[in-house]
């Protein structure tokens, strides 16, 4: 099952889940702002979303959300919503002159942070087509349901060390104070990834 092909899928796999986009900068807006065990609430929220996901891609869930087009528009638009809510939030913290908080701040409890880091993924709808796209590429067509699941285990390792790691990282003194420093270009970086993401996610389109 292990073969070189698939290392260098899950490799990619490791790069695109590192890349900057609307989980990478909530991990790291949260931990610089609430500190290391926030960063960690959100970030294991956010692998509980993808866990979801990619349970349901492996048990075929996919095929039914492509089948029934309002159930994926109804997700979309939440999304949309709360990542442009996202957006708008870094845009006017960039804009002021005062302090503000860092990053994106989750206030409440490291349950509500947790579920508001599950929440980026379960209203991304792009994510179950992920992680079906990952399956159609590394399994065979007579792939068992305890192969895929196999795969899930593989995949989703690689993500866990991603998310935390970014917990991990942006909670550091040494990170903080470099965003101290650059805090408005940090909240237009914020701005624009959560802006593009919610774009994406509104024009994706289902094939």
């Amino acid at each position: 099952m292990i073969t070189p092909g698939f290392i260098a899928i899950w490799i990619a796999w490791l790069l695109a889940g590192g890349s900057p986009g609307p989980a990478t900068m909530g991990i790291a807006g949260t931990a610089m702002t609430e500190g290391r065990r926030a960063g960690l609430a959100f970030a294991l929220g956010i692998c509980a979303g993808s866990a979801a996901w990619g349970i349901a891609a492996a048990l075929g869930l996919s095929a039914i959300m492509l089948a029934n087009v309002w159930v994926f528009e109804v997700i979309r638009y939440v999304g949309v919503a709360y990542l442009g809510w996202l957006a708008i939030k870094a845009l006017l913290r960039a804009l002021r002159s005062d302090e503000v908080a860092l990053g994106n701040p989750v206030k409440g409890s490291l349950g509500t942070i947790f579920a508001k880091g599950a929440a980026i993924h379960l209203t991304n709808p792009k994510a179950i087509l992920s992680w079906g796209s990952i399956y159609a590429i590394v399994a065979p067509n007579d792939a068992s349901l305890a192969m895929l699941l196999g795969y899930f285990g593989m995949l989703y390792a690689g993500s866990l060390l991603i998310f935390i790691g970014y917990a991990f990282l942006f909670s550091s003194a040494r990170m903080v104070n470099g965003y101290r420093r650059a805090r408005r270009w940090f909240d237009l970086a914020f701005a624009g990834f959560f802006g593009v993401a919610s774009y994406k996610i509104l024009t994706v389109r289902l094939s």
